[in-house]
Formats: C-alpha cells, structure tokens, sequence
C-alpha cells in the first residue's frame, strides 16, 4: 500500500475551497504513479509525503528520476546509455542518455497480438478496425516499399492527410527506418504547406485524394498536384484515397499499390541514437514563415509515455481519443498511446457534425474511457444546451482531457454538473515546442475548479515575476529552469541555432521562456491567464486576456469572444470583439451587462473601453484564436503569414473600424 500520509495529501482540502472531484483512496493506489513512488521510494530509500515533494524530486535529481523513468517504462533498446546526462544545467549543451541506441516504432510496437490498436471513423460514418497485429504488418510492408523507394536515415518524408490508418502506419514506418515524418492537415491551404514542406524537401509525399468536413467532401487533387509541382525534392508521391473521385496526380502511385505486399522482409527496426531527429512540427506561422522544430525519438519517446502512464494513467484496457488532425502535435500525442498497449480512435470531420451530440454519441459507441478535446469544443457543448451526461451512458469514461487555450472555470462546472460527476477532468498545457505538456493532469490529485492540477514530474516549471523571481500565488511569466529530455534538438536549417535560441531564451539566458502567463496556486495548481505576448496593459496594469474571456463565456448572448489592447492616447486601451447569437443585437443593455460582469469579477482596469460585435474571429489551423493578428491589423500593420489562418478573409471585419477611431 502506497503511504497513507500521501494518499491523505492528495485528497485532503489545502484550503478551505471544495475541490470538483478527488480520486478514492483505492485510485490512487492502484494507479501508475503511485507504482512510480513505490518503486522509486523502494531503490531509493526515500518517502514522499505528497506530489509537491515528488515533483521537487524529480526536477532535482535528474539522473536518477528520467533513469528510473526509463526503467518504469521499460523502454526496449539495443544498447543502454554511457550516462543518463550530461551538462544538465545547460539548454543549449544538454545531453541525455548519450551511448543508447533505440528506435521509436519498435517501442510503440511491442504488442503484436489480435488486440485492437486503431479504431478509423470518418465524418462519412465509415468505420475500420486494425489489430496491433495488422498494423505491425502493413508498417512492415510500407517500410519494405519506402526502402525499395530508396528512402534511408534522415530522409524526409511527409504527409498531407487526415487522421487515418494510412498516417499512423506511414510514421511508424519512417521512424522504423530512421526517416523524419512530418505532416500536415488537408484543410491546409496550398501555400501554408509549401511554407512547410518546402523548408524540408521531403522525399516522399502521402496524400489523401480528399476529406470529408461538415456535410462535405473536399477534393484535393488539385492541390496535391500543385504542392508535388512547387517541391521538386518529392520523388514519390502516395494517394491516400478518402473520398470516392477518380484521382488525377501525377505520376503518383495508390497507397495500396505502393505497399510491398508479396515476400514482404521481416520489419527491421534501425537502431539509433536518443537524440535522432523523429519529427518536424511547424510553429503556428502568424507571424512570419513557420518555423520546423525538430524532435528527437528518445526525448519524445520518453516525456510522452510519462504523461500517458503517470499523468493519464493510461493501461492497456483503455480506449483513448483525441479530437486533432494531423497538423497538430496532439496527434503525434496520441500516437504514442500505442506505446501503452491502448486502443487509438482516429476521427476526422467536424466535432458537431451532424449534431452537437456526435462525439458523445461516438463515446457511447466506442467505450473511450479517456476523452481528449479542446477547451472551445467544450464551450461549444455548453452553449448548445447539451446535458451527456441525461442523455448518454458514458459508462467507460474515466477521464476528459482539455488543451488548445485555457479552460474557464464555467466549463470545468459544466463538465461536473452536466456530463459526469466521478471523472478526472484534466487541463493541459504545453505545446508543439515540447511535443508535450508543462502542466496537466494527475489521476491521483483533486480536480479544482479553473485549475491545471499539477506542473509536470521532471519539469522544472516556474513563475517569474519582472524582476525574474520565482512568486507563487502571482501571476508571471511561465519559465522552465532545467533542461528537458523533450526539447527539440533544434530547428531545420538553422546550422548555428539562432533562431532556436531566439524562440525560448532570447528574454532569459539559459531558461526556457515559454510565453504563457500563468500563476500557481495555493493547491499547486497552475492557471494560464493566456499568452504572455497577448498580455494587455492598460495603465501599466497586466491583464491576461483569458480573464476577460471567462467572465464574457457566462452571458448567453454570446457565443464567443476576442480581445486585444489597442494603443490609444499614450497608453493602452481593451477593446473586445464579440460573436453573438442568431438574432441577438449588441445594443446599450448588453454592452451595460458585458461590461458588468466584468467589472464585478475582474477590476474596473479589465473592462474594455470598446465593444464591437463581429461575425467572425480569425484563427490558426488548429483552432486557436489569433489575438495577434487581428492586433496588427487593428493598428495597420501587415499579417504576414495569412496562409497560416484557417480564415484569414476573416481579418478584413477588423480592418479600419469607424468605431476605434475615436
């Protein structure tokens, strides 16, 4: 049995506040983490009396906690490390577990048995259904195809494709070889890709033919041949078919035709350095040419099985889903859940579609225990009336997961009142910088409402007021003091790394500024006020802009909000944009009721000097809004990189506004 002083400190009230769920003793016990402690506490005759004193722990012992990780996790390599790490006060000189020799897909492959692996639904209602051993298989044969190919170790290969076998299998057999997978969503215009894939010069594309989306399906053919046209570095090119047209690409080749199906070679697993780059993600690309951010096999490796085992207590018996595309690094998240013997549902259309319960509905059908979504699709939910939890079984559901901007205390509410009482709704934080998370969840601690539960084991995460001291219970700026394994180990074609240093350490030497605005809380909490770059600053007062959008998301009238700070008269002044409901009119009643409950929960400082109703907000391909952008465009300065906007038409509705003239 796990200490009773630290089962006790995990579900004990620090504060006379009531938290929205705590896990039973037994949960805690019987979960992952709580075999983490007795294992580390056995090998090294320590006691933890709560997560605080584990977590200081694991971000001052560096050796030994990512060793025993490594051990927990029983990471398969061929060859074990000279030393778990070296130079580990340094970013920029880091090294970990110099010496090992491993390969990503092989650790995401060890069960080759009939259970199920991927479950495939398309927004079509078409569903499929591979076994970990079929998917062993067909990596098998696709590798043996990029091979005859000619694609051999450090080559690129990339896709433009949605969340399908076809993307799991073709990144499994990448990283099996040693090549560098990156991909990106099919929603993506022609020049947000070539921004992308032409700063790599992948050697070989998939693509889909098309995609199905919100009642539609979308050809890509076009498309597919333009990007092949403008890259000459894509020797190869793989139809995906998804949607049912004659597909004219040329000289591409179909994904079935492509595999080598006959006297297929048995799957050789490349055996490589930790450090060897596994993937290219892209930065968002709002203000400037995306910048491809690569990632190394052992870093990613290892920071995601510790989130998906100690933060998710993720076991093989679990069903786990997260609404994404392939475009963002979630995907590549919960790919790694293969690593933990889990079932994946792939789904790719859109949440609502044909109704708001269609992801409920899909719960229900699949048995997902852990449900990951987006902090706007459980907004979306509220504000369409739905109540889950009357109105399905949810009988697996065990644990929501919410990332993509922060989430307000109403929907952590709404969660609770309206889908499940006895569930671990977690809220993350972290990025396509890391592949992963700072701060998340933890199955073994209260749920307190607008919370993050917990920063992340071996993340040495701290808030920095502007004097660059650590404060608690204060907001500042979120930094990470200590090296991580899943850092990327650079970025593409910056030889010098410039650039790399410039993202993360340019505002302090050696510490990873990570541009969130946050505090910790008297719980050990974390609460993102939002990015750090958005910040508003009326008065010289800071003001993260989630705090407005949490008081705004409580009044029905409006279904969604932006803010930025515009620069007026010496100093700056918050202007709110609205999107308000069919037939709802922004008159003086409801800017008077806006304006008040901000005032009423916030301070006068928060309240914004201009209200302006708005019938759409410009955001990134992966959903977030761009306060940013429609800033510049506010104060006429160019947006760069439209091709990075899934709406950029969108930006013309804040451009020269009559109202903000005066």
């Amino acid at each position: 049995m796990l200490d009773q002083t630290f089962i006790m400190e995990c579900i004990t009230l620090r504060t006379s506040l009531k938290p929205l769920w705590q896990p039973s003793a037994e949960r805690i016990n019987c979960s992952d983490i709580a075999r983490f402690i007795r294992g580390v506490e056995t090998e090294l005759g320590l006691q933890f009396n709560n997560y605080d004193e584990l977590h200081r722990w694991s971000v001052e012992h560096p050796e030994q906690f990512w060793q025993l990780l490594w051990d927990h996790l029983q990471i398969v390599s061929s060859r074990n490390s000279d030393r778990v790490v070296t130079d580990a006060d340094q970013f920029l000189a880091v090294r970990w577990f110099s010496g090992a020799r491993l390969n990503f897909a092989e650790n995401l492959l060890r069960n080759r048995s009939n259970k199920t692996a991927l479950v495939a639904r398309l927004e079509d209602g078409s569903r499929r259904v591979m076994s970990y051993a079929q998917l062993y298989e067909q990596v098998a044969q696709l590798a043996a195809a990029l091979r005859r190919a000619g694609v051999v170790n450090g080559d690129r290969v990339a896709g433009f494709i949605p969340n399908v076998p076809e993307a799991v299998v073709a990144m499994l057999a990448c990283s099996s070889i040693g090549a560098i997978w990156s991909s990106c969503s099919p929603d993506f215009g022609i020049n947000g890709v070539i921004d992308r894939f032409g700063q790599i010069e992948p050697k070989v594309l998939f693509a889909c033919n098309g995609y199905y989306y919100n009642g539609k399906a979308l050809d890509s053919s076009q498309r597919v041949s333009e990007i092949c046209r403008q890259i000459p570095s894509i020797q190869q090119r793989i139809i995906v078919p998804i949607i049912d047209i004659d597909t004219d690409v040329p000289d591409s080749q179909k994904y079935s035709d492509f595999l080598l199906t006959e006297n297929t070679p048995s799957l050789e697993f490349e055996q490589l350095p930790f450090d060897h780059p596994l993937y290219i993600v892209y930065s968002s690309g709002t203000t400037g040419v995306p910048k491809c951010i690569v990632h190394g096999a052992g870093g990613t490796l290892l920071q995601q099985l510790k989130e998906h085992r100690l933060h998710v207590d993720l076991r093989s018996d679990d069903v786990l889903f997260y609404f994404t595309t392939c475009g963002w690094m979630m995907w590549n998240w919960l790919v790694a859940g293969l690593g933990s013997e889990a079932t994946l549902v792939l789904y790719d259309g859109a949440p609502f579609f044909p109704n708001s319960s269609a992801m409920m509905d899909m719960i229900d059908a699949e048995q997902i225990s852990v449900f990951g979504t987006s902090a706007k699709y459980i907004d979306g939910l509220q504000k369409s009336g739905a109540t889950p939890g009357n109105s399905h079984k949810l009988d697996h559901l065990r644990l929501i997961l919410s990332t993509g901007s922060p989430l307000s205390h109403e929907s952590f509410r709404y969660v609770y009142q309206n889908i499940k009482e006895d569930i671990c709704l977690s809220s993350i934080s972290g990025g396509t910088d890391i592949l992963s998370c700072f701060v998340l969840g933890n199955p073994a601690m209260p749920v307190w409402e607008g919370q993050i539960q917990c920063r992340g084991l071996g993340m040495a995460v701290e808030i920095w007021d502007h004097g660059g001291r650590s404060v608690l219970e204060e907001k500042g700026e979120l930094v990470c003091v200590r090296p991580f394994p899943s850092a990327p180990i650079g970025f593409w074609n910056d030889s010098e790394g410039k650039k790399y240093h410039e993202a993360y350490f340019a505002t302090y030497p050696n510490v990873w500024a990570h541009g969130d605005y946050a505090e910790i809380t008297a719980q050990g909490g974390v609460i993102i006020h939002g990015r750090s770059d958005a910040v508003l600053n009326p008065g010289g007062v800071r003001i993260g802009t989630a705090e407005i959008y949490r008081q705004v998301a409580k009044l029905d009238a409006v279904l969604e909000s932006l803010c930025i700070g515009q620069d007026w008269e010496g100093d700056v002044r918050v202007v709110l944009f609205v999107i308000l409901r069919d037939a709802v009119e922004l008159n003086d009643e409801l800017e008077s009721s806006i304006r008040e409950v901000i005032r009423r929960h916030t301070t006068p400082r928060h309240v914004p000097a201009k209200i302006i109703a708005v019938a759409d907000i410009p955001r990134t391909l992966s959903g977030k809004i761009v306060e940013l952008a429609v800033r510049d465009t506010v104060h006429g300065r160019a947006v760069t990189n439209r091709d990075a906007l899934a709406n950029p038409e969108a930006l013309a509705l804040f451009k020269d506004l009559p109202s903000l003239m005066f």
